[in-house]
C-alpha cells in the first residue's frame, strides 16, 4: 500500500513539475521579449510532440528569406515527380517579372548577400547549385531564378498541402512594384514550424529528399541566432531571414530530444540586437526544454 502511494505521489509530482517548468520558461522568454522592445512570434515543438511553446504563433510577419524554405521544398517535390533533375542546368539571366504587371526588373549585386551567382550571368547553373546558394548564403538571385522556373503559385499550393497556410509565397525578391502595393511574402511562426517539422520527419516530400534538404540547411553560413544559443557542436539545420527591422530564424535542433524552433523578430533597427534576442531565447528553450 505504501509503495502504491509513493508511486502515485511521484507521478503527481512529475505532472506538477511539467506545467511549472513550462510556465517559468514562458515567463523568462516573455521577459526577454519585453525588455528588447521587439515584436516576436515563437513556435517550439519537440519532434515527439510532447513539449510545445507558442507565443503569437499565428501573427503574420514579413517572411524575408525564410520563404526560401518552401521554395526548396517545391524544387525537391518537382524533382521527385520527375518534372526536373536537380543536376539539370538552366540559363542564368538577370531579368525577372513583377507580379503587378509583368514588367521586367533586375537585381543588384550590392543588395544581395552573395555575389557568386552573378558571375554566371550569360552561362548556366544547376538547380542543385542554385538551391545551395539560396539556402546557405541566402542568394536572392538564385531564389528568383528558381521561382521563375517553379512558379510562386506552385510553391504556395505545396505549402498549403503540407498544412502550413500561414506561409504565403507571392513572388520573388526585390519586386519593388509589388512591395509598394503591399504584396509581400509573409509567414507565421506556426506555419514555418510546420514546414520545418515536415522536413525533420521526412514528410516534406519523402525521406531521401528531406535528408538532402536537412544537409543543405546544416550548411547555413549565418549562425548568430538560434545556433548561437546552443552548446558548441550541437547539430542544427536552419534558415535565417533578415530585412530592415526583421531578424528571423527557423531551425531543426538535433538535441537529445530533437525539436523545431522558429523565432520571428521585428521592430529592432539594430540587427545585432535582434540576433542576440533570438540567441537568448534559443538558450532558454534548450536549457529548459
Amino acid at each position: 500500500m505504501k509503495r502504491a502511494l509513493l508511486i502515485v505521489a511521484m507521478v503527481l509530482a512529475a505532472c506538477a513539475a511539467g506545467p511549472k517548468g513550462t510556465t517559468e520558461r514562458r515567463a523568462h522568454i516573455e521577459t526577454l521579449i519585453a525588455r528588447s522592445g521587439a515584436d516576436v512570434g515563437l513556435a517550439f515543438r519537440t519532434l515527439d510532440g510532447r513539449d510545445e511553446l507558442l507565443i503569437q504563433p499565428d501573427v503574420e510577419f514579413h517572411a524575408a528569406s525564410t520563404m526560401k524554405v518552401p521554395v526548396m521544398i517545391e524544387l525537391f517535390r518537382k524533382a521527385r515527380a520527375g518534372a526536373l533533375k536537380l543536376d539539370d542546368r538552366i540559363p542564368v539571366a538577370n531579368e525577372f517579372h513583377s507580379i503587378v504587371d509583368g514588367s521586367p526588373y533586375k537585381l543588384a549585386v550590392g543588395d544581395d548577400s552573395d555575389a557568386d551567382v552573378y558571375k554566371h550571368v550569360g552561362g548556366v547553373m544547376s538547380y542543385r547549385d542554385l538551391c545551395e546558394a539560396m539556402i546557405t548564403v541566402s542568394s536572392n538571385f538564385a531564389t528568383n531564378l528558381l521561382i521563375e522556373r517553379l512558379g510562386a503559385k506552385n510553391v504556395q499550393r505545396t505549402t498549403e498541402s503540407l498544412g502550413a497556410p500561414g506561409m504565403h509565397v507571392l513572388r520573388g525578391v526585390e519586386d519593388d512594384k509589388a512591395f509598394r502595393q503591399g504584396l509581400n511574402n509573409t509567414t507565421t511562426a506556426r506555419g514555418l514550424m510546420t514546414l520545418m517539422e515536415k522536413i525533420a520527419k521526412g514528410e516534406a516530400v519523402d525521406k531521401p529528399s528531406s535528408d538532402e534538404m536537412i544537409a543543405i540547411l546544416e550548411r547555413q553560413h549565418f549562425n548568430d541566432r538560434i545556433p548561437a544559443g546552443l552548446p558548441e557542436g550541437t547539430r542544427v539545420a536552419h534558415k535565417t531571414g533578415e530585412i530592415t527591422k526583421i531578424q528571423h530564424d527557423a531551425a531543426i535542433v538535433f538535441a537529445e530530444r530533437p525539436y523545431v524552433l522558429v523565432i520571428l523578430v521585428r521592430g529592432l533597427q539594430d540587427a545585432r540586437k535582434g540576433s542576440a534576442l533570438a540567441a537568448d531565447i534559443s538558450r532558454v528553450i534548450y536549457e529548459r526544454r
